[in-house]
């Protein structure tokens, strides 16, 4: 699918991995509306690219509905959906305090996997609405997995198993998606140079880039949105997670 002309959705678009998304998908010539739930970072970023910025907790069904339907009032509806919101926070399921507070756990699960799974729901329920391009596709959804889905490394055991949600939820999604001709796949990226990362001291970043194999550094967000935007062109793409880590295999710790 070419991304010129089409209405596209990107979720944690105010920073990292998502704004370098939406980014990407404007200078394709997509009209891409931005939802975050720091609104003003969402506004500001909009403002550089010609988006639209919405405020938005994926993890609600009421607030999700009523953003996708902001998005497809000044858009139109979406065929190009990309799941960038997401948190990591780091703890151990028994630490020094004791047992990790299942809010905690919850509050990863929550968005990480329940809010990926909750756009994707409701973007393909309009998607299959619409009618078919060229080649008989009506859209395509990219989520963001991570590494930690396969070797999630200790004090991750909320985001790694949050991330592994992503990734199985592909292939089941992919399937039943595909006869309305939606598309469905996922990135898991490695070590990126989102805005958590580089607030670490630089000797701290330098460490974590030399621990990739080639190249040896921290991931560009340019570069997972370059893969978006390959997914989005490639119509054969489908039903996969690929990862985007350098050939990086995390270690335990």
């Amino acid at each position: 699918m070419n991304p010129q002309g089409h209405a596209a959705i990107v979720t944690g678009a105010a920073s990292g991995l998502g704004a370098a998304t939406a980014e990407a998908l404007s200078a394709a010539g997509a009209r891409v509306a931005l939802l975050d739930v720091n609104l003003d970072g969402a506004r500001e970023h909009a403002a550089t690219i010609g988006g639209h910025a919405i405020r938005c907790d994926v993890t609600s069904a009421d607030d999700a509905a009523r953003a996708i339907a902001d998005a497809k009032a000044k858009n139109g509806p979406a065929r190009i959906l990309v799941n960038c919101a997401g948190i990591g926070p780091a703890k151990r399921i028994v630490g020094r305090d004791g047992a990790m507070p299942l809010p905690d756990f919850e509050r990863v699960i929550a968005i990480n996997l329940i809010g990926t799974f909750n756009m994707m729901r409701l973007v393909a329920a309009d998607m299959q609405s619409l009618g078919p391009l060229d080649d008989g596709a009506r859209g395509v959804i990219v989520s963001t997995a991570s590494v930690a889905a396969y070797e999630g490394q200790i004090g991750q055991a909320a985001y790694a198993a949050s991330k592994g949600g992503v990734a199985a939820l592909t292939v089941p999604a992919a399937r039943e998606l595909s006869q309305f001709g939606i598309r469905v796949m996922a990135i898991a990226p490695g070590i990126f140079a989102t805005p958590m990362l580089r607030a670490l001291p630089q000797a701290a970043q330098d460490s974590l880039g030399a621990s990739v194999p080639f190249p040896k550094r921290l991931g560009d967000p340019r570069e997972f949105a370059d893969l978006v935007l390959t997914i989005v062109r490639n119509g054969y793409l489908n039903g996969e997670t690929i990862r985007l880590d350098g050939a990086l295999r995390m270690a335990p710790r």
